[in-house]
């Protein structure tokens, strides 16, 4: 049955409408994962370092994506909220012929500077070859990249979250065979690990394209526009935050590498590059929950019903509560199997990696209430509040926490540095929450 973005959401309603897009991302996280242990097995450790030192900075590029998908996304459930569906699909088929413009031109940019960039980054001979041939092959894909970003915002806002998933599915099952063919098969090393990633994502846009284009559909679809600076503004002020999430991460994992080639060599770089793809399985349960949410708290705020959005946060805190739980215990206990999938092949590097992975995983405790928060404020359409959220959580807190710990604990204070940052992350969503509940009357 059809859960429309305006009913009253049971926790039963609330889990099955988010349970798809909660899937989606771990499912997206899984294929991520698939072409890193096919990099590290296949092709060895330094090409697996390489991948690991230049993937921030396509990252960095693609966060665009994430800001027009979750802001455009949270503006266009507003506008249906308030009753005016024409001007919601003017708004999205505007915001992905943006897309289309300024992606195309990142990927010149981005082809013509990714040897410079990688030799900023710390690339050694062993390294340099790889990381240019991954990053240029990846970058010409740029525009699928971002499109698919935000194709899975706008089609929960459609109402069609199981349909997101089933796309992601798609788009994942080609990546891992497509790995496995050009990897495994072909011995055309990262070259195949960057045609796998981005043939697989121009697939997963195709398919909502095709949808999208089809007037058919009564909620979402692209039509004749024009562009409008005022809601270009809003949108992406609105989803700041998650292009500051995305692209405090890239910076951030880039001192980590530095810090980690300090502490530990190219060692660090790989356990951490591990971590990284465990932590989007696991991350990707909050992350796949507060995109899930956000149209449905953005139509309720549009549509005024301040008695729903009080529901909505109060349940969600609960789920999140339970959900850390499971997670963090879930990674501490299989640490060291999630390690020996990369790495079994080194007992030295096993070992490093899944001392790093068990104190990591402490950061999930808290993690989940931050992401929810900052995708919260980004649905009321308060940018400015989610992106300091995002900010402090994800830049800040962290830089000072990467170059702070490990003078007192040494190795480990690098991998503790996120929970701290998470700490500290918890007590500014809980100030913002609290003086603003009146604002919006969801407490």
């Amino acid at each position: 049955m059809k859960i429309g973005l305006s009913e009253h959401f049971t926790y039963k309603k609330l889990i099955k409408f988010t349970i798809p897009t909660i899937i989606m991302m771990i499912f997206t996280s899984i294929y991520g994962v698939v072409d890193g242990i096919f990099v590290s097995n296949c092709v060895g450790s330094d090409a697996f370092a390489a991948v690991n030192l230049i993937m921030p900075a396509i990252m960095i590029l693609g966060t665009l994506g994430f800001m027009i998908g979750t802001g455009g996304s949270a503006l266009v459930s507003k506008t249906i909220g308030e009753g005016d569906k024409e001007k919601a699909n003017r708004y999205f088929s505007m915001l992905i012929y943006l897309l289309i413009i300024i992606g195309l031109i990142l990927t010149v940019i981005g082809v013509n500077l990714i040897t410079p960039m990688a030799k900023l980054l710390g690339a050694d001979e062993n390294m340099l070859a790889d990381c240019i041939t991954y990053g240029r092959t990846l970058l010409l894909f740029l525009v699928p990249f971002v499109l698919q970003n935000s194709f899975q915002s706008f089609l929960i806002v459609a109402e069609k979250p199981t349909f997101g998933l089933i796309i992601s599915i798609i788009s994942g099952v080609s990546n891992m065979i497509l790995d496995f063919l050009f990897m495994k098969i072909l011995g055309i090393g990262v070259l195949g690990a960057a045609l796998a990633t981005g043939i697989s994502q121009a697939i997963g846009v195709i398919i909502p394209i095709i949808y999208f284009a089809s007037k058919k559909n009564d909620i979402l679809y692209l039509t004749k526009t024009k562009f409008e600076i005022k809601p270009i503004l809003q949108a992406c002020a609105n989803g700041s935050s998650e292009m500051l999430t995305n692209l405090s991460m890239s910076l951030v994992n880039m001192l980590f590498n530095a810090q980690l080639m300090k502490y530990a060599g190219s060692d660090g770089v790989v356990a951490f590059g591990i971590i990284m793809y465990v932590s989007f399985i696991f991350s990707g349960t909050y992350l796949g929950y507060s995109i899930g949410t956000a149209p449905i708290i953005g139509y309720h705020y549009g549509a005024g019903n301040t008695d729903e959005l009080k529901s909505l946060l109060k349940k969600s805190l609960k789920l999140i509560a339970i959900t850390s739980f499971v997670m963090t215990g879930l990674a501490e206990i299989l640490s060291k199997l999630l390690a020996s999938i990369f790495v079994s092949y080194d007992a030295g590097l096993l070992e490093i990696t899944t001392n790093a992975i068990r104190i990591f995983a402490l950061s999930y405790l808290i993690s989940g209430f931050n992401m929810f928060a900052s995708s919260f404020f980004t649905a009321l359409n308060n940018g400015a509040v989610s992106a300091a959220i995002s900010f402090l959580r994800t830049l800040v807190f962290q830089v000072i926490m990467i170059f702070a710990l490990p003078i007192i604990f040494g190795l480990n204070g690098i991998w503790l540095a996120v929970t701290f940052a998470e700490i500290l992350s918890l007590i500014v969503s809980s100030v913002f929450l609290i003086i603003n509940r009146k604002k919006y009357n969801y407490a």
